[in-house]
């Protein structure tokens, strides 16, 4: 069910808004809205103009919280509001302690930033240096010849040979390969300075790819880099070190920085509802006032603490029109089907008019899980393990999977079958594969198939009820009346069903006027919903295409009308097949078990047949009714279209 809400709003003195803040709004759930645009007919009403002093402060008291905490003994991270450090911390220290810690915490950045330069350029000097590693010549003496160039790079792994058949040829240039990998080969040549640029042009028509290597460097390669790693490792202990150093002073007073951070928060949370007050004066005197929704409940019991309060007071807002936004949801249902709110959030909360489909949807999607899943030992294993996991873990399809598994043990006795086995107990009721009814017309059809149409008719039936309800709800008269799922649709199809049990039961059809006018004034009246409606809102009721594409556009809406009706109720066979099938699937494991007749059969491969078509069929079985709960069901008569009830915490 969906909670009532009240519109409210609380005025009084504009140095009473925290107090307010504090001792009602921390008691009670609302959903504050902005003032300003909510109460749209109010005058000489202005919103908030101060900044929030508290919100730059939020992140750097999280962070030292978080390095103290780190550090801190057991328990010092938890909550801190009822600790004698933040009992007493006014918000004033709160910024004072944070302050301090923020000092600590920018020398330990600027620090950090210093020994993180340096630390980038030690690996970028390693990282240029380290595919010459075969090289074994000292590189500043390299980086500091006069006469030869030379060019450190690397080309294509695919180039190198056509370089060796040039190096062949052109005695003046030395190749020195240092690195193969399965791209490129890393290397250096040497060419002397008055044939530089003819080798330059040369290998770069190989696409030979320069590096530059600075003179910083002592030593040969292999020593350079051996130097380099050591001065890595040094700055990355010095940025640990810091850490730890700066972690040691927040650690001394990690109480308090924890009690601040949660004080602090709690300002900016407050202060931030300023944002939605407005203010008005009177005289002398400025006032603010707070709107919002609240449950009826919480309403009635915040409007008799107020009454005892002399300086403030609230008034509840019952006119629609005296307000700009529509009352949010907020379900409420009972511990036992609450789980099923997960599927009504999944396709969209409903809106406050609407019907709340969770009691719908939690029978509907047990009792079909259970007759297309029929089976007393697999039935017990997911009721069993179900209830486990949501007694443990708390998830919602756990405590759904559990339902679905007390179902399919009640049809798993209505079919008298046990992991699979059906010479174990009778049938209560009939076995799916065996049970066949003689219908006229028709022949011989699986009884199953012919329940579960029946079935889906009535569900049809009912969610169209539900969709009439609905519209009168929401003021959508022409919709409640005219619509195929309004009261039109449910003559004419209620018609349907009702000649077509007449006539399966051989009993007489009523009589030919009735029969016209239970089919044929319904679907008219459908296909006139649009001018009926604007004549029902009195309005002038007008055809925008003419009448001829009116009646044309009719006549193939009527017939895709009657198509969707055919098929929906069709759609409800899939209860039957999978009654049927899982039947079927479990006597192909008992006949690959070889206890298809009554004989003893291999338990290991009973025992993994039922594993797997548990979970394989049951994971099919629960998509297929979720898919008959949407598209069957929700596209008839709801629209979730609701936005969820979010109060000031």
């Amino acid at each position: 069910m969906i909670e009532k809400m009240e519109f409210l709003s609380i005025i009084g003195p504009k140095d009473q808004l925290d107090r307010v803040t504090e001792k009602y709004l921390g008691k009670y759930e609302i959903q504050l809205e902005n003032t300003v645009g909510e109460l749209k007919n109010l005058k000489n009403i202005v919103p908030n103009s101060e900044s929030n002093p508290y919100r730059e402060w939020i992140g750097k008291a999280q962070e030292a919280a978080a390095i103290a905490a780190g550090q801190a003994k057991p328990g010092a991270g938890g909550k801190t509001k009822n600790d004698p450090a933040s009992a007493g911390l006014s918000p004033q220290e709160a910024m004072e302690a944070v302050q301090a810690a923020d000092k600590l915490m920018e020398e330990n950045h600027k620090q950090k930033t210093k020994l993180q330069a340096e630390l980038k350029k030690k690996q970028g000097l390693l990282e240029a240096v380290r595919p010459y590693l075969s090289l074994h010549f000292e590189l500043s003496k390299i980086l500091r010849f006069q006469y030869i160039r030379f060019r450190f790079g690397r080309l294509p792994i695919g180039y190198y040979q056509k370089l060796k058949e040039y190096l062949q040829e052109d005695d003046c240039t030395i190749f020195e390969k240092c690195r193969v990998d399965d791209s490129y080969v890393w290397g250096i040549y040497f060419v002397p300075v008055s044939e530089a640029k003819k080798a330059d042009a040369i290998y770069a028509s190989m696409h030979f790819e320069r590096f530059f290597i600075e003179d910083a460097y002592q030593g040969t390669v292999d020593e350079a880099c051996q130097t380099l790693e050591k001065e890595i490792e040094a700055l990355k202990q010095q940025e640990k070190d810091l850490d730890e150093k700066l972690a040691d002073a927040l650690k001394k007073d990690a109480d308090r920085l924890l009690a601040a951070k949660d004080v602090i928060e709690t300002q900016s949370s407050r202060f931030d509802i300023r944002k939605l007050a407005a203010f008005t004066r009177s005289k002398k005197e400025t006032f603010f006032i707070l709107c919002g929704w609240m449950t009826k409940r919480d309403a009635v019991k915040l409007g008799k603490e107020l009454e005892a309060d002399p300086e403030l007071f609230v008034t509840l807002e019952e006119n629609p029109d005296r307000r700009v936004s529509v009352p949010p949801t907020r379900l409420k249902n009972p511990a036992l089907i609450r789980p099923f709110e997960m599927f009504v959030r999944m396709y969209g909360l409903p809106n406050y008019n609407e019907f709340d489909p969770t009691l719908f949807v939690a029978i509907t999607y047990s009792i079909i899980f259970g007759a297309m899943f029929g089976d007393v030992g697999q039935g017990l294993c997911l009721l069993i393990g179900g209830f486990l996991l949501y007694h443990f873990k708390k998830l919602n399809l756990a405590a759904i999977i559990s339902c679905c598994g007390f179902f399919s043990t009640i049809f798993g006795f209505l079919y008298g079958s046990v992991f699979g086995f059906e010479d174990v107990i009778p049938a209560l009721w009939l076995r799916p594969t065996e049970a066949m009814t003689t219908l006229p017309f028709i022949g011989r059809l699986n009884t199953v198939f012919v329940v579960t149409i029946a079935i889906g008719m009535g569900l049809i039936l009912l969610t169209m009820i539900f969709s009439i309800i609905n519209a009168f709800r929401s003021r959508e008269y022409g919709k409640a009346l005219f619509d195929t799922n309004g009261l039109a649709g449910l003559v004419f199809y209620g018609a349907v069903v009702l000649v077509v049990v007449l006539f399966m039961t051989g009993n007489h059809l009523p009589a030919a006027i009735a029969l016209v006018v239970l089919f044929v004034v319904p679907l008219l009246i459908i296909a006139c919903k649009e001018p009926l409606t604007q004549l029902l809102e009195k309005k002038q009721a007008h055809l925008e295409e003419g009448p001829v594409m009116f009646v044309v556009q009719s006549f193939f809406e009527l017939f895709e009308v009657c198509l969707s009706y055919f098929s929906n109720t069709l759609s409800f066979v899939r209860i039957g097949a999978f009654a049927v099938s899982h039947a079927a699937m479990m006597g192909v494991v008992l006949m690959l078990a070889g206890a298809e007749n009554g004989g003893t059969g291999n338990l290991i491969v009973i025992v993994l047949g039922n594993i797997i078509v548990c979970g394989m069929e049951g994971l099919v079985v629960g998509i297929q009714v979720l898919r008959l709960e949407y598209y069957e069901f929700f596209s008839r008569f709801y629209k979730g279209d609701g936005r969820e009830f979010k109060p000031y915490v």
